[in-house]
């Protein structure tokens, strides 16, 4: 039988020797060994991860095990939404670095949203997704229902018929946590786009703002799931931006041991892709020696950070981790092979 080949696992091993390339193979080494010891992996996703379609990669790697629990924007969440039912309808703009203010008018002229070279239509996604959540939102208010953001998501995505699937279903990483219901938080969920419909709709009375738990709930319910990701090799920390998403999910380890006063395991690998470099009093561009002080992290965390675009690396380090899903042997022979 001829061995299997892990092409991409392989030209990582071969090829990124140093600085950011470096940096990208040993935290793919040290995700490796430690799914292989048993650990989790628990992910924060800030940006516009969703738009750029990281699902391409993510959503089988949550199919496959490697991803255990995620923070994301409010905006990513609804965004994977939006690619399932509305991608036929996207348009892609490779020339926006040469758009002048008209140009940019246009667009919203023609009712669509830009996200860098890409835009979202407002008719085939927004509002084609408020048809249905809006009245999710009602009847739980006349019920008095309470949820939390992403659980309204979670039950309208595996209820859409699948023939209303512009986009692929098995590149929708909310598709796939919501079918495997993976512990999710969304911390700031108000600063996205269904956040600001949610509000409208209590402004004008229709919907009540307690039927969506809030941010503090959602740590309390975190401190729960942490414990339970944590048990046995521990679950490390795998972060693609900064800011809320990160910053939140990651507090759960001091909070637990101060606040709550009780014993919890650290953090048990870290790592972070990002294109923010290190600046003053900025959270995206801390060096995680940093959150060693707040003690999120400790000096025997395996800790790395790739200062680079996330939409390049990411899918790179995804589509290696499954090749070393299915071919473990052939992985860990090639592993044996470094110098």
């Amino acid at each position: 039988m001829t061995p299997p080949t892990l092409p991409i696992f392989e030209f990582i091993l071969k090829n990124y020797k140093n600085f950011n390339a470096r940096a990208t193979r040993d935290a793919l080494i040290a995700y490796v060994r430690h799914i292989e010891s048993g650990g989790r992996m628990f992910w924060a996703l800030a940006g516009a991860m969703s738009s750029a379609q990281l699902g391409i990669t993510l959503a089988p790697a949550i199919r496959a095990g490697l991803i255990h629990g995620l923070s994301v924007t409010g905006a990513n969440l609804e965004e994977s939404l939006f690619r399932l039912v509305a991608h036929a309808s996207y348009k892609d703009f490779p020339d926006y670095r040469y758009f002048t203010k008209e140009d940019d008018t246009k667009i919203l002229e023609d009712r669509m949203r830009r996200v860098t070279d890409t835009s979202i239509p407002e008719d085939e996604a927004f509002r084609a997704v408020e048809k249905y959540l809006v009245p999710m939102w009602k009847n739980a208010s006349t019920a008095g229902e309470r949820r939390f953001w992403h659980e309204y998501f979670y039950d309208l995505i595996q209820r859409i018929d699948p023939s209303l699937h512009e986009g692929d279903p098995d590149a929708c990483w909310l598709l796939a946590a919501a079918k495997h219901k993976l512990p999710i938080v969304v911390p700031g969920y108000e600063d996205s786009t269904f956040g600001n419909i949610f509000a409208s709709h209590v402004k004008f009375g229709e919907c009540n703002a307690s039927i969506v738990k809030s941010g503090i709930e959602y740590m309390a319910a975190f401190y729960d799931q942490y414990r339970e990701l944590s048990a046995g090799a521990g679950v490390g920390f795998f972060q693609i931006g900064g800011g809320i998403a990160g910053d939140f999910p990651i507090c759960v380890v001091p909070s637990i041991k101060y606040d709550l006063e009780e014993p919890v395991k650290p953090w048990a690998y870290f790592c972070q892709i990002s294109d923010s470099t290190t600046s003053y009093g900025s959270y995206s561009g801390a060096t995680p020696n940093e959150k060693i002080t707040w003690d999120k992290l400790t000096k025997e965390t395996p800790m790395f950070v790739i200062e680079s675009d996330a939409t390049i690396v990411a899918p790179l380090l995804l589509s290696a981790l499954l090749e070393y899903k299915q071919h473990p042997e052939a992985a860990n022979a090639l592993l044996s092979k470094l110098s």
